[in-house]
């Protein structure tokens, strides 16, 4: 390996242990994934393995000096490419990883999160380049370090299953939302990158991750993050404040009809994905997604960070919409993330102008015909009379009021606003309502 190598991870082996040898551990296989940087430029993902004998300090010293920032593991499994010819040793025991290495290569930092910057013209691949030469994109808050390459400067097709850049940019049609775009094979949350980097990235800008480790779902739940699941953030900016909390139905009608599109110009049969308030997706009873939508204020600008997560591929750990696809028709075709990334985009960037325009009020029919509230009936907690106890009464679903929250009636005629109660998982459990004058 030349020196200009940058370790990637991970890193394994397989050894054996004799006390002959003066402590010395003979190691059968070393298997290392790394990426090359010559003049720039970023190689595809590589993999050597080979057999070496060196004594324990001059494997560690080893490790050490070449191997920087990257956490081990070792085996004592039988290497299926080892060297038939190796003597026996008989004083087989465990060697930990901390033995092997000491103290020092514990402590190290993980290998940086990769993040590839990618633009739909060349206006976006300008912003991307200045974002990479001010070394601008962070995760101080997650303690994480980043490492931006820019995707002219990848000369290696990507593997079959991680996002493909060029396909999504060309199903791509708006003129703000999704042309620049962060990719990572592998990250803690796109919402993270986003959120943490909103105030310097341009209005549109996106992030993609093939998988996540630290996916948020409402109220701090985990959201997990397979691959298969299509993964992905964007930022935008708004002045109103009164409109925010309308924002992530604008999202989850994007996604419903932008799914809808994609089955009709791919020839696939029908998905009927439906929105369950207030920021879920249903399919067939089953949750196949959800919204996230965080904001901050300052500089007189909301600065919001929307979160998207559809199981495209992976059926668990509910099921996807391929899954359902394929016991529809088992000779239907596969959707692809991509494809329906772009077509979400080219239907929220409508959607999102017709709301600043017009308010959410000019979408609400759609939204109505495509939510699993009308007409629903639900129990709700209200005060007594004498304000000691909570009583239970059940209530109508009509719409969502102006402040976002859900419109309905009671029996003798009562209009109400509901609202959760910001214990219950589930939102429709423990929903409190307050009377409308």
């Amino acid at each position: 390996m030349s020196s200009g190598a940058t370790v990637w991870g991970p890193v394994s082996w397989l050894m054996r242990f004799d006390s002959r040898y003066s402590g010395g551990a003979l190691v059968e296989q070393f298997e290392l994934e790394f990426k090359l940087r010559n003049n720039s430029t970023l190689g595809v993902l590589s993999r050597e393995i080979f057999s070496i004998n060196f004594s324990a300090f001059e494997f560690q010293q080893l490790m050490i000096s070449k191997f920087k920032g990257i956490f081990f593991t070792a085996s004592r499994q039988k290497s299926p490419n080892s060297p038939s010819n190796l003597p026996p040793l008989p004083y087989l025991k465990p060697f930990s990883t901390s033995q092997i290495l000491g103290t020092k290569m514990e402590s190290e930092a993980p290998a940086p999160t990769l993040l590839l910057l990618a633009g739909k013209s060349n206006e976006e691949k300008d912003v991307a380049k200045i974002l990479q030469d001010n070394n601008t994109l962070q995760l101080h808050k997650n303690g994480e370090q980043v490492e931006v390459v820019l995707h002219s400067q990848v000369q290696t097709p990507f593997k079959d299953d991680e996002f493909r850049v060029e396909e999504y940019f060309y199903s791509l049609s708006t003129t703000r939302f999704g042309r620049l775009l962060i990719y990572s094979p592998k990250l803690s949350s796109t919402h993270d990158v986003i959120s943490q980097n909103n105030s310097d990235l341009p209005v549109g800008s996106v992030c993609v991750a093939d998988v996540q480790l630290k996916g948020r779902g409402r109220t701090s739940n985990v959201w997990l993050s397979p691959k298969g699941c299509l993964l992905f953030s964007f930022s935008i900016q708004m002045e109103d404040g009164r409109m925010v909390p309308h924002l992530q139905y604008v999202v989850c009608l994007a996604m419903t009809e932008a799914i809808k599109a994609i089955c009709v110009e791919k020839g696939t049969p029908h998905l009927d994905v439906r929105i369950k308030w207030p920021n879920d997706l249903y399919l067939g009873g089953l949750k196949v997604g959800g919204i996230l939508s965080t904001s901050v204020y300052r500089s007189k600008k909301f600065y919001i960070s929307a979160g998207v997560g559809l199981n495209v591929g992976n059926e668990k750990p509910t099921t996807c919409l391929n899954a359902v696809l394929k016991r529809v028709n088992p000779l239907s075709r596969e959707l692809k993330r991509e494809d329906i990334i772009a077509a979400f985009f080219n239907k929220f960037e409508s959607f999102y102008d017709v709301f600043l325009e017009q308010g959410f009020q000019a979408l609400e029919e759609l939204y109505y015909t495509t939510w699993l509230h009308s007409g629903q009936r639900v129990i709700v907690q209200d005060r007594s009379d004498d304000q000691d106890q909570l009583v239970e009464n059940v209530v109508t679903i009509q719409g969502l009021t102006s402040s976002g929250y859900l419109l309905a009636i009671t029996d003798d005629g009562q209009m109400c606003e509901l609202h959760p109660d910001g214990n219950s998982f589930d939102f429709f459990k423990g929903l409190i309502k307050r009377k409308l004058s």
